[in-house]
């Protein structure tokens, strides 16, 4: 007789977008791994802002009902698909699924993996690959942030603003880290931020022109839209390069283009993961980079809390209410 981990799973479904607490478990067949596909026994997963927004109908991939939420993972390989090279059932290993990873198995391409490194744990290698890869695609790949430039990331407490703080500092920038509130001032300083801007202090301009010597920032990282973009725009160096993100603020910005033409800028969007779906040899390059960075420590994750497997709707409460610093995290127990 078949014991039911062989078989079924349980996972979190969404039936209908718009309220995250309509979300609940079910009993689900087990996946079969396809052609380049890994079959993982989920250990951790970290649910996160476009996750939620994917429930709430207001992200802009919309799977069809009723679907799994949450997209990146870490756990050990159980199964291989055919073809699948440099992978061992048993290995641990951190992943991105476009949805899917709020269950207990999941399949996922194994180009979408890296392992796990030596010194993460679960929870670690859950709340690292989408903000390093966006991170690094958008200072990097899309940014080409230079040793010496100054780096403005906004919203630095997040996931993604943490690791481009970070990254910045590993790539030899001076970093202007912008957040909210002291807690999240002294997190940004202890990842090597060299100077702090609090939102609560009104108006960031002139602190920028100040930390720069009236330059202003030649990289900015903006993942949060509205009036920071459009005060962005105000203390960017001539030349600098504008990083589009996100807009956690809720509202998507307008350009006036007569300022790029004066300044000479570039806008810039960056969808990391988009990026190694156009260009996969450039996603590999980007995935190699990253393990790097990872094994040397010189990019990590900040797990704000720990959850349980029932405990996703509270987790995304927290998301919603704009109070974690890092990532949270999902455990599931360990058999």
């Amino acid at each position: 007789m078949l014991d039911r981990a062989a078989t079924q799973m349980r996972a979190w479904r969404c039936h209908g977008v718009g309220e995250h607490h309509a979300l609940r478990i079910e009993t689900l067949s087990a996946p079969t791994p396809g052609d380049g596909e890994l079959h993982v026994d989920v250990r951790a997963f970290a649910p996160g802002f476009p996750d939620l927004l994917m429930v709430q109908g207001l992200y802009q991939l919309k799977p069809a009902l009723p679907f799994t939420p949450c997209a990146e993972f870490s756990g050990t390989v159980r199964a291989l698909g055919s073809g699948v090279e440099g992978y061992r059932v048993g290995d641990r290993v951190m992943g991105v699924v476009r949805f899917g990873a709020a269950a207990e198995q999941l399949v996922v391409r194994a180009n979408d993996c890296l392992p796990l490194p030596p010194g993460f744990e679960d929870a670690h290698g859950a709340a690292f690959l989408i903000a390093a890869k966006t991170a690094y695609v958008g200072l990097v790949v899309r940014g080409g942030l230079k040793a010496g430039e100054t780096l403005l990331v906004h919203g630095a407490s997040g996931g993604v603003g943490l690791a481009a703080v970070e990254l910045g500092k590993a790539l030899g920038a001076t970093v202007i880290a912008a957040v909210s509130g002291p807690d999240k001032l002294a997190v940004v300083k202890e990842k090597g931020a060299d100077h702090l801007i609090d939102y609560c202090d009104g108006s960031f301009r002139a602190q920028v022109k100040a930390c720069t010597q009236g330059r202003g920032a030649d990289v900015i990282y903006d993942p949060v839209g509205g009036d920071v973009f459009d005060e962005s725009l105000h203390c960017i160096a001539t030349f600098g390069r504008l990083l589009v993100i996100g807009f956690a603020s809720g509202r998507i910005p307008q350009v006036p283009v007569n300022l790029a033409l004066i300044k000479q800028i570039a806008i810039v969007g960056v969808r990391a993961g988009e990026y190694g779906r156009q260009f996969p040899a450039g996603g590999a390059a980007v995935n190699a980079a990253l393990s790097d960075l990872a094994q040397r420590s010189a990019l990590t994750a900040h797990v704000h809390a720990r959850y349980a497997f029932e405990q996703l709707i509270a987790a995304f409460d927290e998301i919603a209410e704009r109070t974690v610093i890092g990532r949270v995290v999902i455990e599931l127990p360990q058999h």
